[in-house]
């Protein structure tokens, strides 16, 4: 992560007006780049922060309901560049419910913008929105969301949404919505301490060419601790790749920031132990943090959500290869839910495209008892909290997958199971289930589990009956119990407990390394 000093410099000059679109939008000369994006942030960085007024919208947007919201609709004729039957259409969110913070939104060429005006024209409202026409001409937008032929060549399936505060999300082919992704994260977490949401005050979308394979965007980050400027390059596809480029400049102390933070929801899984009235056996769209450090090694977390208690696991690393919350179960059997398609939900990895320096992964699992709330937040904690002044730069690469995804060691964990007999109530069995091609090649040397307890809770706790076993599906089984190293010690009066598993042969280790916090 490259950080220095902050340097004045001037915005590029209006140079004239050109011609007008349908929607009488007027186009401006003007060369819009990153550099000129970054030239913006730097000016409100050195401003006073000047929050976005609530109610400068009119009242029937704000007191719309949430089913009134909804019936209204973009019209699809009126997307961006539909005329022109280019390779991404941009279709826009109306103003009002929850979002009352217009965002600008501009569409731009090599040599010149134009800013998008909020039109009745662009929307169709349904019988339940009784009253509307009333659109103030500089009232901007909630959004936007762009299409593409994801799917079918022939219809323009939804890309990526990118509405409220600094969030997204992307799909590919095949893929239906769920985790999301923000441009940073602030004070996330942090005891007595409020977090912060900036948000994307305006966006440029790059007017494509017939021969684009990926969209443009541009964004203006502002909030009372940071400004930034973003720049987006998505390649739709099986993989849809979203590149990202940013510069951050600070305003004020903070005591945590959050470098490509993600949001997830886990209800329940396979390895919970507090089990819902539900017809479905795992309700999540993630069910575990996957995480490369610089040095090679290559972790699964699952995710857990059992304590009933806001629960945090970092991972400090000198370089971060990559990290993201994954959901590795492509089965329907495991979720057994057509309608909200959870063995569809995109995988979000992370690969850094520049050197974001010493730090940390930060897992945060927030208790919940349902599955509407995302509850699961991953990012990048830099060792270096930037200071009033700093400037900020840093780049990744995001993947939104289904395939084998890329953090993928070949041996690489497949299920975490718990559980603890009545028979033996300060005994608690752990499963481990492990798959990948070495693990089934012949060789004469056996496999061997690597069972271990790390942190402040190791030496209470004592691990026995440790075996391994190849069971059907290829899968290979470690198990083996946790109990009080005390003689006479209860699992209850133990605290967290770091368990770490991963199999062998000889001195090579085979797969990647599991890590679970247990609570007995």
């Amino acid at each position: 992560m490259k950080i220095s000093v902050p340097r004045n410099f001037i915005l590029l000059a209006t140079l004239g007006t050109l011609t007008t679109s349908a929607l009488c939008q007027t186009w401006e000369r003007e060369d819009v780049g990153f550099e000129s994006i970054q030239s913006r942030a730097r000016d409100l960085a050195n401003k006073p922060y000047e929050a976005p007024k609530h109610d400068s919208l009119p009242a029937w947007m704000n007191e719309l309901t949430y089913d009134q919201y909804r019936d209204i609709r973009f019209n699809p004729n009126q997307a961006l560049w539909a005329t022109e039957k280019l390779p991404f259409r941009a279709m826009l969110f109306h103003p009002g419910y929850l979002y009352r913070e217009p965002v600008v939104l501009n569409e731009f060429t090599s040599t010149h913008q134009q800013r998008i005006r909020l039109a009745e024209a662009f929307f169709n409202y349904g019988p339940l929105v009784t009253k509307h026409g009333d659109l103030p001409a500089d009232g901007g937008f909630a959004g936007f969301r762009l299409h593409a032929p994801l799917n079918n060549p022939d219809v323009y399936d939804e890309l990526a949404v990118f509405q409220g505060a600094s969030y997204w999300r992307a799909l590919g082919k095949g893929q239906h919505y769920g985790i999301s992704s923000r441009g940073i994260a602030i004070d996330t977490g942090t005891e007595g301490v409020a977090e912060e949401f900036p948000s994307f005050r305006e966006f440029w979308l790059r007017k494509p060419e017939a021969t684009d394979t990926f969209a443009r965007i541009y964004a203006l980050l502002d909030g009372p601790s940071y400004s930034g400027a973003f720049a987006f390059k998505i390649d739709p596809g099986n993989v849809t790749i979203v590149d990202v480029q940013a510069v951050l400049f600070t305003r004020r102390a903070v005591q945590r920031l959050g470098i490509a933070p993600m949001s997830s929801m886990f209800w329940f899984g396979e390895n919970s132990r507090r089990r819902f009235d539900d017809f479905r056996p795992e309700v999540h769209d993630s069910d575990g943090l996957a995480i490369r450090t610089g040095s090679g090694e290559r972790l699964w977390r699952p995710i857990c959500n059992d304590t009933g208690k806001l629960e945090f696991s970092y991972f400090d690393m000198e370089k971060c290869a990559g990290f993201g919350l994954l959901q590795r179960d492509r089965r329907f059997s495991a979720y057994e839910d057509g309608e909200a398609a959870y063995h569809h939900r995109p995988s979000l990895w992370i690969e850094p495209t520049s050197d974001w320096g010493p730090g940390r992964v930060m897992l945060m699992e927030i208790p919940t008892t349902d599955e509407r709330q995302d509850n699961t937040v991953a990012l990048w904690e830099p060792a270096r909290t930037p200071q009033p002044g700093d400037r900020i730069e840093f780049s990744y690469r995001q993947h939104w997958t289904m395939d084998e995804d890329p953090a993928l060691a070949d041996g690489h964990v497949v299920a975490t199971r718990t559980g603890v007999h009545e028979w033996e109530p300060q005994q608690r069995t752990m499963v481990v289930e492990f798959a990948g091609n070495a693990l089934n090649q012949p060789s004469d040397i056996p496999i061997t589990p690597f069972v271990q307890a790390t942190g402040a809770g190791a030496g209470s706790v004592k691990i026995m009956n440790v075996t391994i076993q190849q069971i059907p599906d290829s899968r290979w089984r470690v198990a083996f119990k946790i109990t009080p190293a005390a003689e006479g010690g209860k699992l209850a009066d133990l605290g967290p407990i770091e368990l770490r598993c991963s199999l062998k042969r000889g001195e090579n280790f085979l797969t990647e390394t599991w890590v679970y916090r247990v609570t007995p």
